[in-house]
């Protein structure tokens, strides 16, 4: 009875972490678009600016999963990462028409998981 109701507590804390994320990209996003759409900064930007949203958002939460685990910041920050961006992925297949995995989808899965598990460690020595 124990174990689940600390497995029930650390799929909240994760999906409020995961939740938490998906937030401050939207809000990173709006940001981007608005710079965009008002000034005279060129597209060619986008996926250098998508890399560091998705870095700042999977690291924040990574950084709050960690803090309010007591243990192991750098897997949870790492699952926080790999989760995040699958879920950008499937995202991407069910909305592009032309979706294809590629090296560049590597690319993004192995910096998303980089990116948790160092947030992670930060987050657990935040405690």
């Amino acid at each position: 009875m124990n174990n689940s109701k600390a497995n029930s507590n650390y799929s909240m804390i994760l999906v409020k972490s995961l939740i938490l994320s998906f937030i401050i990209t939207f809000i990173f996003f709006v940001i981007f678009t608005l710079i965009l759409t008002y000034t005279n900064l060129s597209e060619s930007w986008m996926p250098i600016i998508n890399s560091i949203i998705l870095i700042i958002s999977i690291s924040i939460g990574a950084i709050k999963i960690a803090i309010n685990t007591n243990e192991r910041g750098y897997l949870n920050g790492g699952i926080i990462g790999l989760i995040y961006v699958i879920i950008l992925i499937l995202l991407s297949a069910i909305f592009m028409k032309e979706f294809q995995f590629s090296s560049y989808t590597l690319i993004k899965i192995i910096i998303g998981v980089v990116a948790g598990v160092l947030s992670g460690m930060i987050g657990a020595n935040l405690k």
